[in-house]
């Protein structure tokens, strides 16, 4: 299944989890009323019991929607608080499991081995580096990742899980983790949280009444007893029910994963090693922590063990995975006796040399536009040598100052000072007077090493900034915002990159600095959206194309992939970067499955002349970026 119809499948699960959770309220409103007038004596049984017809001639409709609304309310509050509570995404998620954010600078070589490896699928997939967080009480071997769109995306792990796994075997489960990232679970992960607490709410109310009740001496004290009870046992039936519908969600999209993670590493024994690891500890996959159960169905494994453990198992079990995954598989676990030796292992072994060579071919050439298409959502041994290489060669300080806060203001400003004089002059002018204390001495000291830098290294610089920015307080960031709008604004001029490196940045942080991003797709028609699409391709077709012929011939090819003929190449005067802006947030709303089909057009207009340049490929993977749609390096012959 490619990229763009996971998405699709996920926003699909994601309406039939609505109608179910629909269909389940109702259920609950219909038997929670019986019960009222049952017990309060509303409704009373005639000779022969409670039969339709004695239902049918004592019932008040007025009071079975009072009861009715009354119940309504309870599940949506308790949806809408849970949705409240996790509204920061995946660091609210990792939090609430007891997780602390992996420092960037830390020198426990488990960790270091964790935070390499993420960085590398993240480039190597085309996403930002997503911050990693640590169960530091957890010894089961498990993780996951958590997050609405790959912006707000964290990957938990526990102490088990980079104790006891080898680099490899780290690698398979980041990659099935990437998966669930790439493919749009994430979010159908959080809303069935949001769901099930609001039916479990009910079973909450019951017990608050069942205890309230308890030697109490009025008329009443019977029927709340009775109403307690029943409240419990519909609240926990509504619960059963969800937690099967969680469970069959979840399994498929597991399938997925593990497949995923083998296409990344191109190593079957790499997740495959992992789970039979699990298979043969003492302490499995399981948490320890309180809140376990409501994540049971975003973890690596099972996470959670119940009575019922082969009706609510979130995830397949391990033999079946193993077997799909390395079919000549013996059975035997392998046991976990003692940590792995991480001493030579916090750098990919063996692959310096597969990333110089995968960096080479990382040039300038023709290109199918299909060809890159194919790439979105996925990751090949090729992109992770390449991301390897390119990691490697970053020179140890800019390297340290990206992964910190203050040196990652420093590393995204130097990508923006200026070649000219007078430009660079106001440039350093801003950031001498208005700066964080010290910023200016470092921008200074770290420009000429960012300047020599290669343009490939300027879109993973920015994305593995991003999990040091996220740890700036509102107050910094908003002047980190401003002084990088003025760097921007400098020489009178606003250039793609400078466009692309603020649009990138502002869509990945702002969300987490309370302007929350649009997750919902609404646009399900091309047309609805023309005059957006107007907008991005005259910019691109200025941007790449010279010859007042080509950008005809242009044009008419974006045309074709669209299935638009009325397209209009606007006056370059006509585009400035703030409507631009607009336009690619609004087609970021298009439906999953008509994404592709614009991400061809604007490849159209960019390999008009059989090329397609670094600048072009920077470009290309800034537009994919804001549409959420992650477009790895493109690395000719890999495909």
């Amino acid at each position: 299944m490619d990229f763009f119809q996971s998405q699709e499948t996920a926003q699909r699960n994601t309406t039939r989890l609505v109608v179910f959770f629909g269909l389940a309220v109702i259920s609950l409103i219909v038997i929670t009323n019986l019960l009222v007038m049952v017990l309060f004596g509303i409704l009373k049984p005639g000779p022969e019991g409670l039969t339709l017809n004695v239902i049918t001639a004592q019932f008040d409709w007025q009071q079975f929607l009072t009861i009715g609304a009354m119940v309504g309310l309870v599940i949506l509050a308790g949806s809408v608080y849970k949705t409240l509570m996790l509204v920061g995404g995946g660091k609210v998620v990792a939090e609430s499991l007891g997780g602390r954010l992996i420092s960037q600078d830390t020198t426990d070589l488990h960790e270091r081995k964790a935070l390499n490896v993420v960085e590398e699928m993240a480039i190597a997939s085309g996403t930002p580096v997503p911050p990693v967080y640590l169960l530091e009480q957890e010894e089961g071997i498990n993780a996951f990742a958590a997050g609405y769109t790959p912006s707000d995306a964290v990957i938990g792990v526990t102490r088990g899980t980079i104790a006891y796994l080898s680099r490899d075997e780290l690698q398979g489960v980041i990659g099935h983790e990437f998966s669930h990232i790439l493919h749009g679970d994430m979010r159908l992960n959080i809303r069935l949280i949001c769901i099930l607490h609001g039916i479990l709410l009910l079973g909450l109310i019951g017990y608050i009444l069942l205890r309230s009740s308890r030697g109490g001496s009025n008329k009443n004290a019977g029927p709340i007893l009775g109403l307690g009870l029943g409240l419990l046992v519909i609240g926990y039936a509504g619960t059963f029910f969800g937690n099967l519908i969680k469970a069959s969600v979840s399994r498929q999209r597991e399938f997925l994963a593990d497949a995923s993670a083998v296409q990344y590493t191109r190593n079957k024994d790499s997740i495959a090693g992992a789970l039979k690891k699990i298979g043969g500890y003492a302490r499995g996959s399981e948490l320890e922590t309180a809140d376990a159960p409501s994540m049971s169905h975003a973890y690596f494994n099972t996470g959670v063990t119940s009575f019922l453990q082969s009706i609510f198992a979130t995830h397949p079990p391990l033999e079946v995975r193993i077997k799909r995954i390395d079919p000549q598989w013996n059975g035997v676990f392998v046991p976990v006796t003692e940590e792995v030796n991480d001493a030579q292992q916090t750098t990919a072994p063996g692959q310096s040399r597969a990333g110089n060579d995968a960096m080479k071919k990382a040039v300038m050439g023709t290109v199918i536009a299909s060809q890159v298409l194919n790439t979105i959502g996925k990751t090949s041994t090729e992109h992770l040598d390449y991301a390897t290489g390119l990691l490697n060669s970053i020179p140890d300080e800019i390297a340290a100052a990206v992964h910190e806060p203050y040196g990652a203001r420093a590393v995204i400003y130097c990508l923006l000072i200026n070649q000219e004089e007078e430009g660079r002059q106001r440039q350093f002018y801003r950031l001498r007077e208005f700066g964080d204390t010290g910023i200016f001495a470092l921008v200074v000291r770290l420009d000429e090493m960012v300047k020599k830098l290669a343009i490939q290294f300027r879109l993973p610089l920015i994305d593995m900034a991003m999990p040091a920015l996220r740890q700036l307080s509102t107050a910094q960031y908003q002047l980190f915002k401003e002084n990088l709008l003025s760097l921007i604004q400098a020489d009178k001029r606003i250039d793609l990159f400078e466009w692309s490196l603020q649009k990138i940045l502002f869509h990945h942080l702002d969300p987490q600095f309370g302007r929350a991003n649009k997750h919902v797709a609404k646009y399900s028609r091309l047309e609805a959206v023309k005059d957006q699409i107007d907008v991005l391709l005259s910019m691109l077709i200025h941007a790449c194309v010279q010859d007042k012929d080509e950008a005809k011939a242009a044009l008419a090819a974006a045309q074709k992939e669209l299935g638009i003929n009325n397209l209009i190449l606007l006056p370059r005067q006509q585009i400035d970067f703030e409507n631009l802006g607009a336009a690619i947030d609004t087609l970021a709303l298009l439906k999953p499955l008509l994404k592709p089909r614009l991400l061809k057009a604007c490849l159209a207009v960019m390999t008009q002349d059989q090329q397609y340049a670094p600048h072009e490929m920077e470009l290309m993977r800034a537009v994919g970026s804001t549409l959420d749609c992650p477009i790895p390096p493109y690395i000719k012959n890999s495909y």
